[in-house]
């Protein structure tokens, strides 16, 4: 019996090693043909020459909008709206009647300052008579009879009342009196005038940007420097300018307050909260894309291609824009660097000091 298991054992071996042979009486398995021709992932690596060029510098903060000339229009008198003529977010010209009140009683008034005028003005004339003077000559009547005679007659209390008059009905107008744009309107017609601010009139041609440079910043920052202004969201507006001036004072939160000024139009409106990008040049930096620099060691580094292979090389960094870096090899760390090396800005990585590199084509 067991004789018969052995025979039954050898020949399903057998069985196998034939099925799994092939010409010739050699065989290899599924997939390891591929396996050993298996070669590692070559570093592809992108390199451009190292050079020493002008540095935009950049301050990059938050600011605000002001227009640079704002008013709140109030009615000096009481009374009731009876018309409105512009709506929020219209321009108007400079003089142009923005609301008036009700002026019907003041009209009355006026009416009648101009009555007692016309009758102070005929007893002036009765009062020059008597003293001796011709009417039709009323430039040689001397100044002291003139100011008698005025007073006598009650003509120079009528003047005075038909002014006042006048005054009064003026005050029934609202009028813009700048060229702008009407906002903050909440009254409507035949309601009683509010006793503060009717409407605001905003000047949008020109804008202040307020916003903050840090105590270690100051020093770049300075009047006359361009500025880029922008509003928030994909879409927003642009706008360049210039500071207009910087505050020489620091504040509790070690912030120094800067004025810029810009052109109005596009997108901007009054108070709105924008981003401010102040550019400098600097002269004469090493400077490399930001995708050059990578950490390790948690210290700032960046490769340099020689002979096939990247050398690991230690960096400050001295200044950033949004695009770049101005560096300085780190000579605590013995580093050096010098305009011409070749500078590898992609495929850096999962690079290590000595590692192997193709250049891309």
């Amino acid at each position: 019996m067991r004789t018969y298991s052995f025979f039954i054992l050898s020949a399903v071996m057998l069985a196998l090693l034939s099925s799994c042979s092939g010409k010739g009486g050699k065989s290899v398995p599924k997939g390891l043909d591929s396996k050993l021709s298996y070669s590692p992932e070559k570093n592809l690596v992108s390199v451009i020459p190292l050079e020493r060029k002008v540095f935009n510098r950049q301050l990059v903060s938050n600011g605000k909008l002001s227009a640079v000339s704002r008013a709140s229009l109030s009615f000096r008198v009481d009374g009731v709206i009876s018309k409105i003529n512009y709506k929020n977010g219209d321009i108007v010209p400079s003089g142009a009647v923005i609301a008036r009140i009700d002026d019907s009683s003041e009209r009355l008034s006026l009416e009648s300052a101009r009555i007692a005028l016309d009758k102070a003005r005929l007893d002036l004339q009765d009062v020059l008579v008597g003293q001796g003077y011709a009417v039709s000559d009323s430039a040689s009547v001397p100044a002291g009879v003139m100011s008698m005679a005025k007073t006598r007659s009650g003509y120079s209390e009528a003047c005075n009342r038909f002014e006042s008059a006048s005054a009064d009905l003026a005050k029934t107008v609202l009028r813009a009196p700048f060229r702008g744009r009407v906002a903050d309107i909440k009254t409507k017609p035949y309601d009683k005038a509010p006793s503060d601010v009717f409407c605001t009139l905003i000047d949008d041609s020109e804008f202040d940007v307020d916003f903050k440079a840090l105590e270690s910043e100051c020093v770049f920052v300075e009047a006359g420097l361009p500025v880029k202004v922008s509003a928030f969201g994909a879409s927003g507006s642009c706008a360049d300018g210039r500071i207009v001036s910087v505050n020489p004072t620091v504040d509790e939160n070690g912030q120094v307050a800067v004025k810029a000024g810009i052109a109005g139009g596009g997108d901007f409106l009054d108070g709105m909260n924008v981003r401010v990008i102040v550019s400098k040049s600097v002269n004469a930096l090493l400077v490399v894309p930001k995708s050059a620099v990578v950490i390790r060691d948690n210290m700032d580094v960046l490769f340099r291609y020689s002979q096939g292979r990247s050398e690991w090389v230690y960096v400050n960094l001295l200044m950033s824009n949004a695009e770049e870096y101005a560096v300085e090899a780190n000579s605590d760390r013995g580093a050096v660097l010098e305009a011409g090396d070749s500078v590898i800005v992609s495929g850096n990585l999962n690079l290590a000091d000595g590692s192997e590199v193709v250049l891309k084509k």
